[in-house]
């Protein structure tokens, strides 16, 4: 493993552990401080459909989140996968949306560059409620 691969996957770690604890208590702060001010996103459904611009525009995105799953989500990470650029997490995760039952498999990827996250993919593997 080169010395890029070896920071891109401990910076993308970092980031997934401050990701976690978002899902799981809605605070986003440290998260947030982790990424570029030229932060992409994409998301694959709602109001946050398809390629999203900008270190605010995340802020949205999270607090959007944050207010969708009140309670808090947890999750149990499956899998990972890195190279010198990006990191990809596999996950379960089971919470309450909108105070429904909601159960789903996703894939996240994390862009790295340096020591901050400079863009995020998120991708659905199931209807919701089922794993």
């Amino acid at each position: 493993m080169t010395a890029e691969s070896e920071n891109t996957l401990r910076v993308a770690q970092q980031a997934f552990e401050h990701f976690e604890h978002g899902l799981a208590t809605g605070e986003w702060s440290v998260f947030l401080d982790m990424l570029t001010e030229d932060f992409t996103f994409w998301f694959p459904m709602g109001k946050f459909h398809g390629l999203n611009v900008g270190k605010e525009r995340a802020r949205e995105f999270f607090q959007y989140v944050a207010e969708s799953f009140r309670g808090g989500i947890t999750l149990i990470l499956e899998r990972l996968t890195s190279n010198e650029t990006t990191v990809v997490f596999e996950f379960r995760d089971e919470g309450l949306l909108l105070g429904q039952p909601y159960k789903n498999r996703i894939a996240v990827s994390f862009d790295v560059r340096g020591d901050k996250i400079c863009g995020y993919r998120e991708y659905f593997g199931s209807d919701g409620k089922s794993y």
